[in-house]
């Protein structure tokens, strides 16, 4: 067996070289090098120091303490800097023979002590006690170095030796191969102060939260009297992925059938919507799909049959439900039930412009009007109320402008009965046919008033013949009509015509609940600077009173005030009659029913839904459109336009003129409003003007101090108009300078050939006789044979005789050289034209 040296045996037990060589120098040993020889002498005397040194005694080798030093590095995070930390471990073997040590006496609780007894016992008991609990810490700490150091040179020499014992270890004590017990009380010190102190000098001080969360538990649990370590070892746990469960297991568990959900479908879903409603993946409805011979994308949309087919492949039950399932839940949940009265009838007054509808309301209602009209013509939807001797009436006089069908179509709808007013001097005009037509479509009776029956010279037959190509049969022809002839300028006739009226509502049985809630149509609405929205409405059934929660179109609200035809406040409208409302969120669209509700909650989840609905159909009007123009103008030139950023005072004139200019659209030009909306021209509105390249128009409204800014700086196009023959008029004659010109030919003269000349350097000449108009030597023409075109050109020369002229005149002779072309030939015509641009117009 070959010598050991101190370098082989520094490498058995684990120690350093330096540090091995300065023990054995400490034992007495005269080793001074790695290479010198260590006998078995040697390694026992260099033991008995060890123990010796370390507090061993008698049975100090029947327990074994092994230290293990570990070295590391720890970045601070500033600017690379690092510290070394030293971690020291320590691990003691007993024999089994040896007895086990008393178990230490509890620590005795340090809560609040009760003021009974000697004080100054217990304070020399308790010093006592902490200078005992101080010298066993001690104790302990060199025993176990001791120890360490006895195990390592235990171990050698059972490698040596194998003739010397190896201590048999106690069951109690851990092995080496298992994870060591928790250690006692003090045991960790060291190694806790290093990390503490390496923590602290790099910077990282500062405590976690779940570490502050710990201490301040631990200062409760003092502070209480008694710490719960266990139930922050849990709280611990917990956090480190325990979910929260004993044993560091989460509490979530497979299930064990697979789950069915009752899945909401509505009339279509997108694909990324309808996974989400199942709880699963899209990928898994995509390839569900695929495999049914589908092909779609996380974000295409499917229809309602289509998705409760994939629903029940993936398992699921699908339920279909309609988009307006709320909507119709919470209309039909609205009770009209109740004792019924008779109410007093609506009346729209139609006719042509100019023939007298708002004097003849005038009349009636003791008012004018139309003096305070534009242009002595009505430019919005009026509703008033009148009460006399035969009864309560309410009126809706519709202006008769062409520009206003649309309004006189929701008057129609409105209505209980329509009053067609017709000029004794003018007869039947366009718009009086349109009235007849709404009438019918509608299916409301009509009775005709036959207006200006006081002039001289009218004829009465004339306008029932007319009208009775229409349809319109008066009573005294055969007929179902009344005809009463008015005068609204005398008052003649009136009392006949509200007779006529309400005998035709008493055969109508017109009912209403007044007990029920509000309902009725929206006859206008406007923007007011001072009020905010406000609408005039129409009670059709039910009261309507101050606070109700309105439902109008697309917009809700709680009723603030109601204002009457007067401009009083009342509090309350029955069946039949208008009133403004004021607290709407928006303005309603003129012709939008209204209705009172008892939920404020449920009207604006109805009116958000009627506005995403309203978004969602004009978006696609507009993608469709945009398909539309993209194919019609493949291989054309893309079509002129016309921007119009429009603002007018009521929601009716409103769409009135949107409606109107946008009919002027052409293939070639066209019109397109890219904002409107009621009330003041802003800020707002300038600036998308100026991004668009847009006109700002204002009807019967102005723009504000930021707007005028904006549009005096930037040059914008403004105009205001309180008339609509002028707005359209003025936006034709825009277009029409947009209008591609025209041009038209001309013939400007004729010259007949006679004769022809060859000239070797020029060519043929064409000796010419004109017979018709002027010959020009810079115009084009044509060259023709038996009046067929065989080329088209110019002249290279016009002679008269040796002369070189510009033009010559019918009945004269001239020498014609015709560019590019000698075949000319006695007979051919040469016929000369100009080109003339012709502007366009709509």
């Amino acid at each position: 067996m070959s010598e050991m040296t101190v370098k082989d045996f520094a490498a058995k037990v684990g120690r350093d070289v330096p540090r091995l060589l300065e023990q054995m120098k400490d034992a007495g040993l005269e080793h001074k090098s790695e290479g010198d020889a260590v006998s078995e002498e040697d390694k026992r005397q260099l033991l008995d120091h060890l123990t010796k040194s370390h507090g061993g005694g008698p049975g100090a080798r029947n327990r074994v303490t092994l230290t293990r030093k570990t070295k590391s590095r720890i970045k601070t995070g500033e600017r690379g800097k690092s510290i070394e930390v030293q971690v020291r471990k320590k691990r003691t073997y007993v024999k089994r023979a040896e007895e086990e040590a008393p178990a230490p006496e509890p620590e005795q609780e340090t809560g609040p002590r009760q003021l009974v007894g000697d004080m100054a016992d217990s304070r020399q008991a308790q010093e006592e006690r902490d200078s005992r609990e101080a010298e066993e810490t001690r104790a302990r700490a060199a025993e176990e170095s001791a120890r360490e150091a006895a195990a390592k040179l235990e171990a050698e020499k059972a490698v040596t030796q194998p003739d010397i014992p190896v201590p048999e270890l106690d069951d109690s004590a851990p092995s080496p191969s298992e994870p060591p017990a928790p250690p006692k009380e003090g045991r960790s010190d060291v190694r806790r102060a290093a990390v503490k102190k390496a923590t602290t000098k790099a910077g990282a001080g500062k405590k976690g939260r779940s570490d502050r969360e710990d201490e301040r538990g631990d200062r409760d649990e003092r502070r209480r009297g008694g710490g719960k370590k266990v139930k922050r070892a849990e709280r611990r746990g917990s956090r480190r992925g325990g979910g929260g469960q004993s044993g560091g297991k989460h509490g979530f568990q497979k299930p064990t059938q697979p789950i069915v959900r009752e899945v909401s479908i509505p009339e279509s879903i997108s694909v990324a919507d309808l996974a989400d409603k199942m709880s699963i993946k899209a990928n898994e409805v995509i390839k569900a799909m695929f495999t049914m011979g589908a092909a779609v994308t996380i974000n295409q949309t499917i229809d309602q049959d289509t998705a409760a087919i994939v629903v029940e492949e993936m398992g699921h039950t699908p339920k279909l439900v309609k988009d307006d399932a709320l909507e119709t839940e919470v209309l039909e949940g609205i009770s009209y039930e109740g004792e019924e009265i008779t109410r007093s009838p609506v009346v729209t007054v139609m006719g042509h412009v100019d023939h007298g509808k708002t004097s003849l309301l005038d009349h009636i209602r003791k008012a004018k009007v139309a003096t305070g009209e534009a242009g002595g013509i009505t430019q919005h939807i009026g509703a008033y109320h009148v009460e006399d001797d035969h009864g309560g009436v309410t009126f809706l006089d519709t202006p008769g402008h062409a520009a206003f069908t649309a309004m006189r179509a929701r008057g129609a709808k409105a209505t209980d009965v329509v009053v067609l007013v017709v000029a004794a001097d003018d007869g039947v005009m366009p718009q009086t046919i349109e009235a007849i037509e709404h009438s019918r479509a509608a299916e409301v009776p009509m009775v005709v008033a036959i207006n200006k029956i006081d002039k001289p010279g009218i004829d009465l037959d004339r306008i029932k013949n007319e009208l009775s190509q229409h349809g319109v049969i008066s009573e005294e022809w055969g007929g179902d009509t009344q005809f009463v002839h008015v005068s609204a300028h005398t008052g003649e006739g009136i009392d006949n015509l509200l007779e006529s009226i309400l005998l035709v509502s008493e055969v109508l049985e017109l009912k209403a609940v007044p007990e029920a809630p509000g309902k009725g149509v929206v006859v206008e609405s406007r923007l007011d600077k001072g009020r905010g929205p406000v609408a005039t409405v129409l009670v059709q059934n039910g009261t309507l009173r101050k606070g109700d929660i309105v439902l109008a179109g697309l917009h809700y609200g709680r009723v603030r005030a109601l204002t009457n035809e007067l401009g009083k406040q009342v509090d309350a409208v029955g069946p039949s009659m208008p009133v403004e409302i004021q607290g709407l969120d928006g303005t309603p669209e003129a012709g939008d029913d209204f209705m009172v509700l008892a939920d404020e909650k449920k009207a604006r989840e109805v009116a958000n839904f009627r506005q995403g609905k309203y978004r969602e159909v004009r978006l696609a009007r507009q993608q469709k459109a945009k398909l539309e123009n993209m194919f019609s103008q493949m291989g054309q030139d893309v079509a002129a336009k016309v921007n119009i950023v429009l603002k007018a005072d009521v929601q009716g004139s409103l769409e009135a003129i949107k409606g109107a200019l946008e009919e002027l659209s052409t293939d070639e030009v066209e019109v397109a409003v890219v904002s409107s909306g009621v009330g003041g021209i802003t800020g707002t509105d300038a600036n998308l003007a100026l991004a668009s390249d847009a006109i700002v128009v204002g009807f019967n409204v102005r723009a504000d101090a930021a707007a005028r800014e904006i549009i005096e700086r930037e040059g914008l196009d403004l105009r205001y108009y309180s008339v609509i023959y002028q707005l359209i008029d003025e936006v034709k004659q825009a277009m029409s300078g947009m209008l591609a010109p025209e041009w038209k030919e001309e013939i400007v003269g004729i010259a007949e050939v006679r004769d022809v000349f060859r000239a070797p350097k020029i060519g043929a000449i064409a000796g010419c006789m004109v017979i018709e108009g002027t010959v020009h030597r810079h115009k084009k023409i044509r060259v023709l044979r038996e009046d067929v075109v065989i080329y088209e050109g110019e002249l290279e020369s016009l002679r008269r005789f040796k002369d070189d002229v510009q033009e010559v005149r019918n009945g004269m002779e001239c020498g014609i050289g015709v560019k590019n072309y000698n075949d000319v030939q006695v007979g051919d015509k040469i016929e000369v034209f100009d080109q003339i641009k012709v502007e366009r117009t709509l």
